[in-house]
């Protein structure tokens, strides 16, 4: 009945049942609904109705629409709780969504959930909590399923449908020995195409890839793009397994990146939102706009050291505009084709000169259509064919200049482990105006006798 309705009329008969408590109405409607719709129906909920509502779901349920929860929305839900049911919430709670969670929290805090939690869950999160946030060690989670190599595949299936409840992930089981390290890897498709008798060190594979517990997160990111896994194992310096990094847990680090790359090339900092404060948005942007401001005062001294040439050809003026603009443009989309190829390739010599060597091929490709579309534009406007030859021109050289000052830079600071993103787009535009406006006026003046 629930996939005819329409979302209001979905939340007009939980808010019914929520007035009446009416919790067996409730749940068939819960039962039907993914994690991300239980929380976007607790967001449009009236404040009023909230609490009551969350009483009538289970802790797994309340775990689940948690995690799918903006950072406020979920503290706020633990204030509703209190400390006692809220750690009953956390016990079932994926262990990586609930490290970010406990993260925001403070010591004293989180201090207080965590002794009140299940023993061996309690632990599990405080070891998580030692590692940095943006490694394998703190978005990956415990929850997977191990078998040893002497199983048989029966024996196998019997553990995963035991665990499968609690279990992140069931496509792969991970080989253990006595000492926890790994030794293999068996997927759910190999058990169902092998016989119950046979021995999973007969059908697992031993060469595993895994990734160590404090590598960075972008490229636990790159190995699961490389190797198309759903889950990759997280193991020690010992090669102890410790947890899997998950693809949905990749898909949030992808996104998170792309974020933080969008706001580097903007020059607009991090962490800004629609609810950040004015006072510290500026604060945040002003570093960058100010190193431009001086950046950019080299432009206007280039305009002023060429203006008898500027004077005596007026019509110069009206193409600096365009030349600027035009060479900013194609430096910012050469970065933007760097920094996104430097996530998805390995990087080498050969790699770096055939990359150079196709963007001046670009730049020259583009420089030679562009330059001549607006020589011809010049000339036809002013009759004047040696100002179309020195716009052109001027654009055609700019515009190889501006492509390879996009592709360079964010490859000179990946070679100093500066992370490329900073060279954002305003950056790049604001060099680019420098040498367009060089080249251009120096060309002018070589042929200041033509143009007048």
């Amino acid at each position: 009945m629930i996939h005819q309705m329409t979302e209001n009329q979905i939340l007009l008969l939980v808010i019914k049942y929520v007035k009446e408590q009416n919790k067996s109405e409730l749940q068939n409607i819960i039962d039907e609904l993914q994690p991300y719709d239980i929380a976007k129906l607790y967001i449009n909920l009236p404040e009023k109705h909230r609490y009551k509502f969350i009483v009538l779901l289970t802790p797994v349920q309340i775990a689940r629409l948690v995690q799918e929860l903006e950072k406020d929305k979920q503290i706020d839900i633990l204030h509703k709780l209190g400390v006692e049911k809220s750690s009953h919430v956390m016990d079932v709670m994926e262990n990586d969504d609930l490290v970010d969670l406990l993260s925001e929290l403070s010591v004293n805090k989180k201090d207080e959930y965590l002794n009140l939690m299940k023993r061996e869950e309690s632990q599990t999160v405080q070891n998580m909590l030692h590692y940095p946030p943006d490694t394998a060690g703190g978005i990956m989670t415990n929850r997977y399923v191990w078998i040893r190599s002497y199983y048989t595949v029966r024996e196998a299936v019997d553990k995963l449908k035991s665990f499968a409840k609690i279990a992140e992930n069931i496509y792969y089981l991970y080989v253990l020995d006595e000492n926890k390290k790994l030794v293999g890897v068996v997927s759910y498709r190999g058990l169902l195409l092998a016989d119950a008798e046979d021995k999973i060190e007969d059908i697992m594979f031993s060469r595993v890839i895994y990734v160590p517990v404090d590598m960075d997160q972008e490229e636990v990111a790159r190995i699961i793009e490389r190797y198309d896994f759903i889950a990759v194992p997280v193991v020690d310096d010992q090669k102890r397994m410790v947890g899997i990094v998950t693809v949905d847990d990749i898909i949030d680090v992808v996104i998170e990146e792309a974020n933080e790359d969008i706001e580097k090339f903007s020059a607009s900092g991090k962490a800004i939102d629609f609810r950040t404060g004015a006072l510290t948005a500026s604060m945040r942007r002003l570093p960058w706009l100010i190193l431009l401001l001086f950046i950019g005062i080299i432009s206007g001294r280039i305009i002023s050291g060429f203006e008898d040439t500027l004077q005596k050809v007026v019509s110069l003026a009206f193409f600096m505009p365009m030349i600027a603009g035009m060479t900013g443009n194609t430096g910012t989309q050469s970065l933007a084709v760097v920094v996104r190829g430097l996530v998805s390739n390995d990087i080498d010599r050969h790699t770096v000169t055939r990359l150079i060597l196709r963007e001046i091929g670009v730049g020259a490709i583009i420089g030679m259509v562009c330059g001549v579309l607006i020589a011809v534009i010049a000339y036809i406007w002013r009759g004047n064919p040696v100002l179309g030859l020195v716009v052109g021109c001027s654009l055609f050289m700019t515009l190889i200049i501006g492509t390879l000052a996009g592709t360079i830079i964010p490859l000179l600071l990946y070679r100093f482990k500066i992370d490329p993103a900073v060279a954002s787009g305003p950056l790049i535009t604001t060099l680019n105006d420098i040498f367009s406006l060089t080249i251009y006026f120096s060309l002018a003046s070589m042929f200041i006798s033509k143009l007048m």
